[in-house]
């Protein structure tokens, strides 16, 4: 039905609004089916989870996952994390045009002193909070939602250190209007994302999705790397990724460039294909074994 984005501050009230907008909905006439997706939901540690870039991204994975495996036009599906990179909400908007549903963006407006303040109170309290060089590398990279974005419309902005977070917020009672009105012909101020040929062929079966693929890909680059360290640049034949894959059989030396830029070629292959063709591989197996058949291919002896 639809997908909501919580976007602000590192301690900016994010999952106090998220919890108000999701009592507010289940209180609703409606009676929707609501579901917040968090890093609390992996009992993730904030600090871990963004101790340098390869955790942050891992933790992205992993959310965008769950979401994608999640939305449909049967509940409302609320993300509750940091979301400051405008290139990762953009993938959160391109999940919800794949599932042709509604999307909309609730943004903590909250000045930086503010958030470092509560920051240090919850440290006091022995809440989780934010280590100083990880909250200020954060808060350097954060970048404000746009209205003029379209995955950043439509825009609903709180401001939690000036008026608070509560269900009656005036940002939340016009996200619950949004998510909840009725559409029909003469509906203008509610859209619903309507998929296309491009994001229907990226997406997985229900229970995967393209980030299983390219986790998948990135496992045999990783094997593939490790195998010519240890054969000294010599080819590599024979190697194992494990029971009832093929094995993989490489003629010559192949540089972390080059393998980097036949895993892209393939996974772009792979989304071309299935438009008029076998649908992508649904699972971590599958996708190995039609990377290795096509390294080999591409790469193995004659």
């Amino acid at each position: 039905m639809a997908l909501v984005v919580i976007c602000g501050q590192p301690c900016s009230g994010k999952s106090t609004a998220a919890l108000c907008l999701a009592e507010a909905l289940k209180d609703s006439e409606s009676k929707l089916n609501v579901r917040v997706v968090n890093d609390a939901s992996f009992h993730l540690d904030r600090n871990q989870s963004y101790a340098n870039m390869t955790a942050e991204k891992n933790l992205r994975g992993v959310l965008r996952s769950e979401v994608d495996r999640s939305v449909s036009k049967d509940n409302i599906i609320i993300v509750d994390s940091l979301n400051s990179i405008k290139g990762y909400r953009y993938e959160l908007w391109c999940l919800a045009r794949a599932a042709g549903i509604r999307y909309c963006v609730l943004f903590c407006d909250v000045e930086e002193t503010q958030c470092q303040k509560w920051n240090e109170q919850r440290r006091e309290k022995g809440e989780a909070a934010y280590d100083n060089a990880i909250y200020d590398d954060l808060v350097r990279r954060f970048e404000t939602p746009d209205k003029r974005n379209r995955w950043d419309s439509p825009l609903f902005v709180l401001w939690p250190s000036r008026d608070g977070i509560h269900k009656s917020s005036a940002a939340i009672v016009d996200a619950i209007s949004y998510l909840t009105k009725k559409v029909d012909s003469k509906s203008r101020d509610v859209k619903i994302l309507q998929p296309t040929i491009a994001t229907q062929s990226t997406r997985f079966s229900e229970a995967n999705s393209l980030y299983e693929l390219d986790r998948a890909t990135q496992e045999v680059i990783n094997v593939i790397v490790e195998a010519q360290s240890q054969a000294i640049g010599g080819p590599i034949n024979g190697v194992s990724l494990g029971q009832d894959l093929p094995t993989l059989n490489i003629s010559r030396s192949v540089g972390l460039p080059e393998l980097r830029r036949l895993r892209r070629t393939f996974i772009k292959l792979t989304g071309q294909t299935s438009l008029s063709g076998p649908p992508p591989p649904s699972d971590a197996g599958s996708a190995k074994r039609m990377f290795v058949d096509y390294l080999n291919r591409e790469l193995g002896t004659a």
